[in-house]
């Protein structure tokens, strides 16, 4: 019990390092390596297993080295083997409690019995998407439960399960792979989500934006129990300008700055009807809270940490906190303004200023853009990960031809100066 209560002491202060580490010192980025691969990475939605050591765990597979050899592995038990024809259990990725170390499973789901489960976004699923999730005490080989994410409070319910949402109306669900959950220092588990909101009429959807859809930010704020099961709450929503954004503000991804005060970086859109020339400024938004994620500041345009705007298209980016304190953020950032989605070129990473949370832009690296040769290129839909034995951050993705017609995976190896090793 003993040795138990002292690592678990060694997390929280590692945790607390992790967090509160000064923005002062060196940080500056590279880009090591770009690998072309012919099959997508195992390191791809893989995490540590545990705080500290070499083990990683996916969905399906764990590796004792790194991510250099992989084993395949059946979580248990398997609670999706007897799901009817249309129930959908998409797994969106894995999460380890940096404290405690519990694993966190997230689905976006649906249980649509006369639908086709391997639709692609199938339009109903803005009345029929839902979250589900699972914890392992053991590092992602067996789960407690799986069971619906429902708020607190007797008003709510798998029908109703979160403020402003009603399964078969309207539906909550995770964007793409930069809507990682985080673990507060106060303690809390947050999870950045996206919803179509219902109309006052409650019945058909929101759409101030007029674009082929509209959604809002809500953050999920989870607390745990005795019993390793997780308490919800749910914020204030973070809402567009139906004048400035199209398609609301979504997929939206996180950080704790070293103030203690939380980010939320979001996606935008301009285009669709009501804007077919593309006039409005192609832009990733920001919203702070100031209280843990309860309440978010009025949502603004985001910019370089000397206030100027920049343009970026609409498209997922990621914020990823480093061992040495600094937040990083990936994404797409053009030179003119974008058409709604494109181009998704060039992938960027830069550090995050802690005082006037923009983007440092004498600290900006080019990932990767598209060569002349190229048509088009989207560079998009990744996942990330901060190596342990070299702190470099290991982004795995793929380069997308026009349309999204063909993929050719690859992996990104970015230097991280003054990086703090872990064992």
């Amino acid at each position: 019990m003993k040795v138990f209560q002292n690592l678990i002491s060694s997390s929280i202060i590692m945790f607390l390092l992790m967090q509160t580490a000064s923005a002062a010192g060196p940080g500056t980025l590279s880009l090591k390596q770009k690998q072309m691969l012919k099959a997508t990475s195992p390191l791809f939605k893989a995490i540590y297993q545990n705080h500290s050591g070499q083990a990683m765990i996916k969905l399906n597979g764990v590796s004792p080295d790194n991510g250099i050899t992989w084993e395949p592995v059946k979580p248990t038990p398997d609670f999706d083997k007897d799901l009817p024809y249309g129930y959908r259990r998409s797994h969106y990725g894995l999460w380890r409690d940096p404290v405690n170390g519990n694993i966190l499973s997230l689905f976006n789901c649906m249980d649509t019995p006369d639908k086709d489960p391997k639709a692609h976004e199938p339009r109903w699923q803005w009345h029929w998407y839902y979250l589900r999730y699972r914890v392992s005490t053991d590092g992602g080989r067996s789960y407690l439960y799986d069971k619906p994410i429902v708020q607190k409070g007797k008003e709510y319910s798998p029908e109703h399960p979160v403020d402003g949402v009603h399964i078969s109306k309207n539906c909550f669900f995770l964007g793409d792979l930069g809507c990682d959950p985080i673990r507060t220092r106060e303690g809390t588990i947050l999870v950045p989500m996206q919803m179509p909101p219902l109309a006052d009429d409650g019945q058909s959807l929101h759409n101030p934006g007029g674009g082929w859809y509209w959604l809002q930010t809500r953050i999920l704020i989870g607390r745990w129990t005795e019993n390793n099961d997780i308490e919800w709450e749910s914020s204030e929503p973070i809402e567009g300008n139906g004048q400035r954004t199209v398609r609301g503000l979504y997929e939206p991804t996180l950080a704790q700055m070293p103030d203690g005060n939380l980010i939320c970086i979001m996606r935008g859109s301009n285009g669709g009807k009501s804007d077919p020339s593309n006039k409005l400024p192609s832009r990733k938004w920001i919203s702070v809270s100031k209280d843990g994620g309860h309440k978010w500041s009025k949502p603004e345009p985001w910019t370089y940490s000397d206030g100027e705007l920049f343009f970026s298209p609409s498209s997922m980016s990621e914020l990823i906190t480093h061992s040495n304190g600094r937040t990083y953020w990936i994404g797409n950032i053009s030179e003119k303004n974008c058409q709604a989605n494109h181009p998704r070129w060039p992938l960027v990473i830069g550090e995050v200023d802690p005082k006037t949370y923009g983007i440092i832009r004498d600290n900006l690296v080019v990932i990767d853009t598209k060569q002349p040769d190229e048509e088009d290129v989207n560079l998009s839909h990744w996942h990330s990960i901060e190596d342990r034995q070299t702190g470099n951050i290991v982004i795995t993705t793929s380069r997308a031809s026009k349309g999204y017609k063909s993929r050719t995976p690859v992996i990104y190896t970015i230097g991280v100066e003054g990086a703090r090793l872990q064992e």
